[in-house]
């Protein structure tokens, strides 16, 4: 499994990062493209494999999500906020009564991490269903396909 984001893809956003101690987050970065991939199980798979009836990619109500068809590029923003709040910054804070600038950009990272993947969401997750190692238009799947939402 690839991860969505890499240590560089953090520095463009935090580049003095690495300067507090923390040297390597390649396990932080297998972590947060578990998490995101479980959000996607909970968030956007049961309503795309709702509608298996519907869509010719679906051949039967019990398929499991393949995470090696997902395409990882269109979550390595959210990857690289979602590290930042729940796993490098929450090293970095102390953690006590008051706020420090740590606890600040974990709140921060926090709310920009939801406000992208809610993007990612709306735009449509790009799933190769087919197997075929192309995502077509067709097989770009929104959180709400088929569905009137109010």
């Amino acid at each position: 499994m690839s991860n969505y984001a890499t240590d560089s893809d953090v520095l463009e956003y935090e580049p003095r990062i690495k300067d507090y101690g923390v040297i390597d987050f390649t396990a932080d970065h297998t972590k947060s493209t578990e998490d995101i991939q479980r959000l996607l199980r909970v968030e956007w798979w049961p309503r795309v494999s709702r509608n298996y009836g519907v869509s010719k990619y679906f051949t039967n109500a019990g398929l499991e999500m393949n995470t090696t068809k997902l395409v990882a590029a269109q979550f390595k923003r959210a990857a690289v906020y979602h590290v930042l709040a729940y796993y490098i910054l929450p090293r970095l804070t102390q953690h006590q009564g008051e706020d420090d600038r740590f606890f600040q950009m974990i709140s921060f990272y926090k709310n920009k991490f939801r406000e992208e993947f809610d993007l990612v969401l709306a735009d449509g997750v790009e799933y190769d269903f087919d197997g075929d190692g192309t995502v077509e238009e067709t097989e770009k799947q929104t959180a709400h396909y088929n569905r009137l939402i109010r």
